[in-house]
This record gives C-alpha cells, sequence and structure tokens, in this order.
C-alpha cells in the first residue's frame, strides 16, 4: 500500500479500508487530502479487491472543506478546488467496487457529500448530518447536487436552507444512509452489509453498479433503452451464465471473477 500524509489505506480479505486521518482538522478536506483521496480512490478501483470501506478518524467523519485552504484560494483557485473534489466524487461511484460509507460522528457540508456519494452507508446512533452553509456565508452549492439525489427536494432543501443537523435515525429515514445502528455495533453493520452487497459475479456487480448511476437520473424512457441494452449484453458474460446454470442445475455457483 502507498504511503499518504492525511489517509490511511489498508486491506482485509477482499475489502480495502480507506481511511481519512486528520482529526486534528476535523478531517476536512483540504486539496492536499482530496489529492490524496483521489488517488487512493484510483489504485483500489484497479484491484482485484471487491469492496472498499470509507471512514475516518477522530470525532468526526468529515467537517467537509478546509475553510483554511479555501480563503487563502483566489476564483480560479476555489474553481479549482471544487473540480477536484467532484472529480473524487465521480470516481467513488465509477469505481467498480462497492463503496460503503462508515459514519462516525458528524459529517457536514462536504462530509456529507461523501456519505451521499457513496453506494452504501452505515451511520453511529451518534451521527449528524448537516449542509451548514445554509446558516453560514459560503452555502453549500455542490453538497447539495448528491444530497438531493438521496433525500429527495423537499428534505434537500431543509437541509441546505436551515443549516440545521440531522440525527442518524432521521437520515436513515431519509434515505441518506440505509441505517443507524448503536455505535458498538458500526463496525459489525458495515462488515455485514460491505459481504452482502458483494457476493456473486464481480463482473456483473460492476456493470450493474455503472448502469444504476447511468439510468438514475434519466427520464424512464430513456432509462429503460439503457437498461435494455446494458442487461441483453450482461447476459452473455461468464458470470451471469454461471448463475442461470447454477440456477438450473440446483447447485451453488462457482463465480468465474
Amino acid at each position: 500500500m502507498a504511503e499518504y500524509q492525511h489517509i490511511l489505506v489498508s486491506r482485509a480479505a477482499e475489502t480495502i479500508r480507506i481511511t481519512m486521518n486528520r482529526p486534528d482538522r476535523r478531517n476536512a478536506l483540504s486539496a492536499e487530502h482530496l489529492a490524496e483521496l483521489l488517488a487512493a480512490f484510483c489504485v483500489a478501483g484497479t484491484s482485484d479487491a471487491r469492496g472498499i470501506v470509507l471512514a475516518g478518524t477522530g470525532p468526526v467523519f468529515s467537517a467537509g472543506h478546509d475553510f483554511a485552504d479555501v480563503a487563502a484560494r483566489d476564483l480560479l483557485g476555489v474553481r479549482g478546488l471544487l473540480r477536484l473534489c467532484t472529480e473524487l466524487m465521480r470516481t467513488i461511484q465509477s469505481v467498480p467496487q462497492i463503496v460503503v460509507a462508515r459514519v462516525h460522528g458528524l459529517a457536514t457540508a462536504a462530509g456529507c457529500q461523501l456519505v451521499a456519494t457513496c453506494d452504501l452507508a452505515i451511520a453511529a446512533e451518534s451521527a449528524g448530518f448537516a449542509l451548514p452553509g445554509g446558516k453560514g456565508g459560503w452555502f453549500c452549492h455542490t453538497p447539495a447536487v448528491p444530497v438531493a439525489r438521496a433525500v429527495g427536494r423537499k428534505r434537500m432543501m431543509e437541509l441546505a436552507l436551515t443549516g440545521d443537523v440531522i440525527d442518524a435515525r432521521t437520515a436513515a429515514d431519509w434515505g441518506l444512509v440505509n441505517r443507524a445502528v448503536p455505535d458498538g455495533e458500526l463496525d459489525a453493520a458495515v462488515d455485514d452489509l460491505i459481504a452482502r452487497a458483494t457476493r456473486g459475479s464481480a463482473a456483473s456487480k460492476a456493470l450493474g453498479k455503472q448502469t444504476l448511476y447511468a439510468q438514475l437520473d434519466r427520464p424512464e424512457a430513456d432509462a429503460y433503452t439503457t437498461a435494455i441494452e446494458v442487461m441483453a449484453a450482461a447476459s452473455q458474460l461468464r458470470g451471469a451464465r454461471e448463475g442461470m446454470a447454477a440456477f438450473l442445475e440446483k447447485r451453488q455457483p462457482v463465480w468465474p471473477d
């Protein structure tokens, strides 16, 4: 594994764990921190791992953008920072692995954006989520993009306009995370979910993830057009053939990938 300054990367069996490690800065996302996260996801994406867990050390998951970094930049500099952040978000959704956010403490602004961007998310009951720009001076324009797609318009509006924190149970109710669990059960719940989400054919799963994101925000007719073509092509994959053969032959599948 590569050496990083702001994150920790480890692997256990088929899961890579990427951990934000700036506890003294509440895992604030400076350009250097974002660049390391992007590099780690790119490397993980080319590996044979089946799942990725995104976590954080210290008292919170992530406090969002590092204002010390933002305040030192001019317009072009801030635009570049936001483009880097967006590249990270899009990479998380484009890697073939299933990405699960392990959320403890607060996830605010771009930290909340990270949670909404991950494929799946488990939160400790003590966690909280906010788009605080609504009650500050810098509105959460980019964090609201994936949050809106997770929770819907009215709930996103409430988060973005009030800036208030919602608790983990509310976040689960709204669809921002998959579920909230007692703090002591967080790791077990993450392990259980990623194990269930990565079983089966890895190639089929990767294509499935890519297609889900491709059709989610399209009109229904366009979504069906995309899904039909990809699903037809996917029926010819070795994993699909093996899965159907195993079902018909009443045996356990042996996945080729």
